[in-house]
């Protein structure tokens, strides 16, 4: 294909950005052409420079160096041209939500000068490809956020576009809401002959797409289909279980083996990549360890770790050694929470309907469900932060209902969203924490220092947390929230957005505190992550579908057609089955 012939070139374009005192470099002499008519997955780490790419594409920014054409147009010529001609749905799409389904439509048809006549036909089948039909009088802020999304989606699209532009649409939303974006997407290119270029932090997405643009530290490292990737390490992939350790251990032990670039939880054993496609012989030093190991075949994910890997692009991950001062006793492996015929109503509604569940010591236990399940009110609840209906709630030996506080002495808590004073530096925001948990004198200086060290924030102690890459303000949160070596730690959906790489090192955290003893309760979108998990349940609607370790929800559905289903199909197939039985 020429390059006259591209929906969107970059030739020699590079742009950089100075926030505070700290220069960056965001994009470094990148030269693509992408293709018209498919979808081209925008892939890269936090910080790569998807999002500055997308804004220049839009004409929302200038480039420094080069020339970038959408559509046959400069976008420092013509921006407005290009901004008529295009969709463009950022990771925080501007939703009005004190307005309805309808009036949100409404308004973006009139910011976009869509025709009235034009519109009751472009609504119906928006609405209808995007199941929102019997929601056009609901409030937005009332959507799910999966809803919200794909109302977002719906009025980039009031004006059909010739270039959509898609900045991680699926960042905070679970699996079902996830598939139906993407059928929207599919829908989009085969009917409409739509472009697409869609930027994701989800690598099992990049599977989806027709072409990959690689981004790594502002630079091009690929651009090819994602089967061209995934071929670079075949025969590399194993699968390793063990009779004699559990998972989290065998993984440990995996990761640290000379000769593994990578080894990631996934079911009953460890998925690792190789450096070369003969195995390490032996694979652990401990011969008593009896394990079994099978090739599997390679995963975009797999291509994509190991080329940052074999490059040594990844910094150092500071997980060795991360360890509490003070840890849970391992000897005790009693239930540490207790749920039992647990409500909250807000009015009439009723967002959690008498759930039940336990959590022993040193457990990862997941909360999982769809947008709107009732997670969240949960985790509040456990947290003390939300006084329950009715029901029992039991933490740390605690009844909730009469020592809140001193059950909150022991907890900590990591939000859904980025909870930390932005306007604080990392330093100030660790002092800050530190006094509201209580901690004085030379506690207080020690655990500090233990969390610019632990989690290598010492060179950003003196940088404002708003100006931080998104996996640093994740570290930064999950520090504060261990800052008071709790016994109990609640994650809610930490790594929503967040890339391959700083989720890696995140479980490896999580990990190791629960090795010591932390106990850890998470709720996420992510059905990979949720692998990480002992035992888990999965909610909708305020109730329990199912309870168990991740092995025996899977193992519910698989058939003969699909004997290894993945944890996403059995979520997908528990919330299909349900809606069934609601509508039989």
């Amino acid at each position: 294909m020429s390059r006259e012939d591209a929906a969107i070139t970059f030739d020699g374009v590079s742009k950089a950005f100075q926030t505070g005192r700290l220069h960056v470099q965001a994009l470094d002499d990148i030269n693509i052409c992408v293709k018209p008519g498919i979808v081209t997955g925008l892939i890269g780490p936090d910080g790569a420079g998807k999002t500055t790419l997308m804004r220049l594409c839009a004409g929302l920014l200038v480039p420094e160096t080069g020339k970038i054409q959408v559509l046959g147009m400069d976008t420092v010529k013509d921006p407005l041209d290009i901004q008529s001609s295009i969709g463009y749905m950022p990771q925080r799409f501007g939703l009005y939500e004190d307005l309805t389904v309808m009036e949100n439509m409404n308004l973006y048809a009139d910011l976009q000068g869509v025709p009235g006549p034009k519109r009751p036909a472009r609504y119906g089948e928006l609405l209808n490809m995007a199941g929102l039909a019997p929601f056009t009088r609901r409030l937005a802020g009332r959507l799910s956020g999966g809803m919200k999304q794909k109302l977002g989606l719906v009025c980039t699209l009031v004006q059909p576009p010739r270039l959509l532009l898609l900045d991680e649409p699926t960042v905070g939303v679970d699996p079902v809401s996830r598939r139906e974006l993407w059928n929207i997407v599919y829908r989009l290119v085969r009917k409409e002959h739509m472009t697409v270029l869609l930027s994701t932090a989800y690598l099992d997405e990049a599977e989806r797409c027709d072409e990959v643009i690689l981004l790594h530290r502002g630079r091009v490292l690929g651009h090819a289909p994602p089967s061209f990737f995934s071929e670079k390490v075949r025969g590399r992939c194993y699968y390793v279980q063990s009779s004699s350790m559990r998972k989290r251990p065998l993984q440990e032990a995996l990761s640290s083996r000379e000769g593994i670039l990578d080894a990631l939880i996934l079911g009953r054993g460890v998925r690792i990549i190789t450096n070369t496609p003969t195995l390490p012989d032996p694979l652990l030093p401990d011969t008593k360890n009896a394990i079994q190991v099978k090739a599997v075949e390679p995963r975009f994910e797999d291509s994509f770790i190991a080329l940052l890997k074999d490059r040594a692009l990844l910094e150092s991950s500071g997980v060795k050694g991360l360890s509490m001062d003070r840890r849970a006793d391992p000897e005790n492996s009693g239930d540490v929470i207790v749920v039992r015929d647990l409500v909250r109503k807000f009015g009439d509604f009723y967002a959690v309907k008498g759930i039940s569940f336990s959590v022993k010591q040193g457990e990862v236990f997941g909360l999982l469900g769809a947008n709107g399940a009732g997670k969240t009110t949960t985790f509040r609840m456990l947290c003390g932060l939300l006084p329950i209906t009715d029901g029992h709630l039991e933490v740390a030996g605690m009844d909730l209902r009469r020592a809140a506080t001193a059950a909150r002495a022991r907890i900590g808590y990591m939000a859904q969203r980025f909870s930390l004073y932005e306007s604080l530096t990392v330093l100030q925001n660790l002092v800050f924490f530190s006094s509201v948990y209580g901690l004085k004198k030379r506690r207080k200086k020690r655990r500090i220092e233990w969390a610019l060290s632990a989690f290598e924030l010492e060179k950003y102690r003196d940088v404002d947390s708003k100006t931080l890459p998104l996996g640093y303000k994740q570290r930064l949160a999950l520090s504060a929230a261990l800052l008071h070596e709790p016994d109990i730690l609640f994650l809610d959906e930490p790594t929503s957005g967040v890339d391959p790489l700083a989720r890696r090192e995140f479980w490896a955290r999580i990990n190791a505190l629960a090795e010591s003893g932390v106990t850890v309760l998470v709720t996420t979108h992510f059905m990979e992550e949720a692998e990480y998990c002992d035992r888990l349940v999965i909610m909708a609607q305020g109730e329990v579908l199912a309870a168990g370790t991740p092995e025996e929800m899977k193992a519910r559905f698989a058939t003969p057609e699909n004997p290894d289903p993945s944890l996403e199909d059995a979520f997908i197939g528990l919330l299909e089955a349900q809606e069934s039985r609601g509508t039989a």
